[in-house]
């Protein structure tokens, strides 16, 4: 079947996307849902177990708190709380954990470790998924079964000030309400006494049962300047005034009414070492979390030691505190020390309730729930309960009803750990089959891409595509019946659900098909490959041409580095890939350019190096066709034998050093930042040049940096663009200085500190400035044809701009990074690419190693806390959502940018010497 290129590539790609979303269904499996609906119904709650006898509680125990306050600090690490900082900043608080009222947890939080996703987990008992880490941008209204809901369904009237994602996440549960943004790291003084400023008023009125209070300072503060700011102590300090204050006044008001308030103290998420979260860090998943009620007694001498418990087991402790029904989709269980003091009676009533509501949620998304141990124990648990509420109701008291009780109490208890372990193991259970099927399905159609190249790029722009003789192949039907047995076999024997098993027969067998069919297309052309190039051997036997090393270089190390993206543990530490490829790299480098200055055995050079001439492989792309022939004739007629002696003494050195330099900056890099999972915490240069002590020493570096820069970006820009990027390098360190990062040299120390929003606004209109006679240079350069030199300089501009942005927001401490590669485009530039004259495959794939080594160099990583949240909000006073997501964006990926805006512009000139060295031959 004959197919344009274009629809070939479309058809693969509609294909491609199948597979990949086939992958991901089963990388990213459905959590753990009840199959009732998600709005709230009033369901009678399970009856207390009898055995012979009729118990009357058929009804939901009564609340055990008239109030509950919930404290929710953003990013508030376990050892904020329990650790050396707790004991130093958070005086009041650590009297309660160690001495007073209270019981105190570490709480694990599930990845993705982000605000709306911890959110749900605490007022859901349910494990999100990683698609919320998007929807964490703009949160829609949860659908999901919650404490929340509940309680406003209940009548209880509940506050909420703070984080605005309460506000969407609830939209019309709340009575009164005061949301902040949550994105504008930039402010963590105002976005906290936001909240406290209602808590004078609100703890003095009586018309409100829940008071949930979200501080996002201590978050903002650490996506700033990390946990080991001086900024953290005062937060923690003035966060330890607020709960005094809370807890103060619901002791003074519990003396009016019958029950005791719950003060509730956690966090979403932790904070990394570097200040950021989202990933699965110790430092990241360990949240303190502390109930403080009168209602917990205390003996003199009780020490309590913070017990390991997860971050979902608190909406069961929520809604059985409130006396509300478990949310449907919880799967973690009550915490038990909240209701130790009770009676036995209410103690095994409450356990009742919350192992019926998980063994529920097992039967409805385990097949095989019957086999699982924490069914078991359920059943034996509600067996044993039923008899002791028989002799119960006979005697009231006696050492058989308080050991049969401890029995069941303990048996309710292993039913809970074992049911939960088995619901948040469902949740992150790998669904191989589909994961292998979709696999499958991608590297099928790559292959079959692969494979068409040629003809997709031959002059006709079609090519036959093998599809219809192989579908009435035996090879065909063979492959449909030993795929459609395989699938017969894994849905007939697994235990656990898989998607493509939960499919109709028809739809997994067009599945079935479309494996068939690729299959057979492939092992049909690469049949034709094949034959075609034993043909084409016969015929070029003559033919001399060869790969040379750097060439296997850069196909094995890019093949090499697409096959490691199949290991986790290869994409966790992706850093070290670049790090060897672009190291690797130099050395070829060198060894290439020692051989062609070297003469072989015939006393000839093997190539012709010369820095002054054009670029193999750019001007065909970028001109007509005559210049083309003229310069390929002058590439052709450079075959005179070559010496150091051709060049000048100052261009020979640099040709032969610039490698060396190359790759011992590189090395150089590496140490500035740590990056990764392994090695992250280890010390680096960038944690030296941060710290209070070193601020001089960085206010040097990044003056001395941005001075660089200047002297390396100014040669080819125009007279006006040379003055607005001084005028934009000098304001960028005005910047960093107004929010306290450096020093000017008449300042000794940082009480004046600003946010620097008129200083980085200075730097942005000269960074539009330079960009806006880029894009005017470039549509002259295409209305009026003025040739190649205005596109040239159109496309320096808009390179010079984007680096004078990067140099805004990066951090100071990253501006070596930027230097280091501007220093390294300019060397390849001048003294690698033009004398060994590099056709445009190999410098684009340079390009490309170089720029995702500089994304690593930066210190980010594929882990999303490394991040830098607070470059999204430089130069704004408020959370404007599209320019913060760009400046988010840029500044990540500043690297990879600015490696291909250099790479546009490198061949750009090229051309254009290529076209003037033409003319002027003719």
């Amino acid at each position: 079947m004959r197919l344009g290129s274009g629809t070939f590539a479309a058809c693969c790609v509609v294909v491609e996307v199948l597979g990949v979303v086939l992958f991901l269904r089963g990388f990213f499996p459905a959590p753990v849902r009840s199959s009732s609906s998600s709005k709230h119904q009033a369901e009678p709650p399970a009856p207390e177990p009898s055995a012979g006898a009729s118990s009357n509680w058929t009804k939901l125990p009564p609340p055990l708190f008239s109030k509950v306050v919930i404290v929710l600090i953003d990013a508030l690490r376990d050892d904020f709380v329990f650790g050396s900082k707790g004991v130093k900043f958070m005086p009041y608080t650590t009297y309660l954990v160690e001495k007073g009222a209270s019981h105190s947890f570490v709480a694990e939080a599930k990845p993705p470790t982000v605000t709306m996703p911890r959110i749900k987990a605490l007022m859901t008992g349910s494990v999100p998924g990683f698609i919320d880490v998007v929807m964490n941008l703009n949160s829609p209204a949860l659908l999901e079964d919650n404490v929340i809901t509940q309680a406003k369904a209940a009548g209880k009237r509940i506050i909420s000030y703070g984080d605005e994602t309460w506000v969407k996440l609830f939209p019309k549960h709340f009575v009164e309400y005061d949301g902040t943004t949550s994105f504008f790291v930039s402010d963590y003084t105002e976005v906290d006494e936001n909240v406290t400023r209602h808590l004078d008023k609100v703890l003095k009125r009586g018309d409100w049962d829940v008071l949930i209070l979200h501080y996002l300072g201590l978050d903002h503060i650490g996506h700033v300047s990390g946990p080991s700011s001086p900024l953290i102590g005062r937060k923690l300090s003035e966060m330890d005034g607020v709960l005094m204050k809370i807890h103060t006044a619901l002791l003074s008001e519990e003396r009016e009414t019958l029950l005791p308030s719950l003060l509730v103290l956690c966090g979403d998420h932790g904070m990394s070492e570097t200040g950021g979260h989202g990933a699965s860090s110790t430092e990241e998943v360990s949240t303190p979390l502390l109930l403080v009620s009168s209602a917990f007694e205390r003996k003199p001498g009780d020490i309590r030691h913070p017990k390991h418990v997860q971050q979902t087991d608190l909406a069961a402790t929520l809604a059985i505190g409130l006396g509300l029904p478990i949310p449907k989709n919880s799967v973690g269980h009550l915490l038990f020390p909240a209701i130790e003091g009770k009676p036995m009676r209410e103690q095994l009533r409450f356990l009742h309730l919350n192992t019926v509501q998980l063994t529920k949620l097992l039967q409805e998304n385990v097949p095989s729930y019957e086999k699982e141990p924490g069914f078991e124990q359920f059943k034996i648990s509600e067996r044993l309960h039923g008899n002791w509420i028989r002799l119960y109701l006979e005697e009231n008291n006696s050492e058989v009803l308080f050991n049969l009780g401890t029995k069941v109490r303990r048996q309710y208890l292993d039913a809970l750990k074992t049911l939960s372990l088995s619901l948040s193991r469902q949740v992150a259970q790998y669904d191989v089959y589909s994961m292998v099927v979709g696999t499958v399905v991608v590297l099928e159609v790559l292959t079959l891409l692969l494979l068409s190249i040629p003809q997709a790029l031959s002059s006709k722009a079609e090519l036959e595509v093998p599809l219809l003789s192989p579908v009435f192949s035996l090879l065909f039907y063979l492959t449909f019946l030993v795929l459609s047995a395989v699938h017969v076999i894994v849905c007939t024997s697994t235990e656990s659900s898989c998607y493509l098993c939960s499919l109709s027969w028809l739809t997994a067998g067009g599945v079935m098909v479309l494996v068939s069919a690729l299959l057979c297309a492939v092992v049909s052309a690469l049949t034709k490959v094949l034959v075609r190039g034993k043909l084409l051997s016969k015929n070029a036997a003559h033919s001399n041409s060869r790969w040379s090393e750097l060439d296997l270089l850069i196909l094995l190390g890019t093949l090499g580095h697409v096959l490691s993206l199949g290991a986790s543990s290869f994409i966790e530490e992706e850093h070290q890939t670049w790090y060897f490829l672009v190291s690797t790299l130099c050395l070829a480098l060198c060894h290439d350019i020692y051989r062609n200055y070297l003469p072989g055995d015939d006393c000839e050079p093997q190539r012709c190096l010369h820095v002054e001439g054009g670029f193999d492989g750019a001007t065909p792309a970028l001109q007509d066709k005559n210049t083309s022939s003229a310069v390929l004739e002058l590439n052709r007629g450079c075959k005179s034998p070559s010496s150091l002696g051709t060049l000048r003494g100052y261009e020979k050195w640099m040709v032969l050093a610039s490698p060396w330099v190359i790759l011992t900056c590189c090395r150089l890099l590496r140490s500035l930042n740590q990056t990764g999972v392994q090695w992250a915490h280890r010390p680096d240069l960038g944690h030296w040049l941060t710290s209070s002590d070193h601020k001089a020493a960085l206010s040097v570096l990044a003056a001395l940096s941005l001075a660089v820069i200047f002297a390396l970006i100014q040669r080819r820009c125009s007279p006006a663009s040379k003055v607005a990027m001084a005028l934009g390098l000098l304001g960028v360190y005005c910047y960093r200085a107004a929010i306290g990062n450096v020093l000017f040299p008449w300042q000794q120390d940082n009480k004046d500190i600003s946010k620097g929003i008129l200083e980085a606004r200075f730097v942005y209109v000269f960074v539009l400035g330079i960009l806006f006679t880029g894009t005017k240079d470039l549509l002259k350069s295409q209305v009026v044809a003025a040739g190649f030199t205005v596109k040239t300089v159109g496309l320096w501009e808009l390179y010079s701009g984007f680096v004078l942005l990067a140099a805004l927001l990066l951090r100071p401490h990253n501006l070596p990074v930027l230097v280091l590669s501007l220093l390294i485009q300019t060397l390849m530039a001048k003294f690698v690419w033009k004398p060994l004259r590099h056709d445009v495959a190999k410098v684009t794939v340079m390009h490309y190693w170089f720029g995702q080594a500089f994304f690593y160099f930066q210190g980010n990583s594929n882990n999303i806390a490394t991040v830098d949240i607070s470059a999204g909000f430089v130069g704004l006073d408020t959370y404007v959502e599209i320019p913060a997501i760009f400046l988010t964006a840029f500044a990540t990926y500043a690297g990879p940018v600015l490696w291909a805006s250099h790479l546009v512009s490198f061949l750009s000139s090229e051309a254009s010497s290529s076209a003037d060295g033409s003319t002027h031959s003719q």
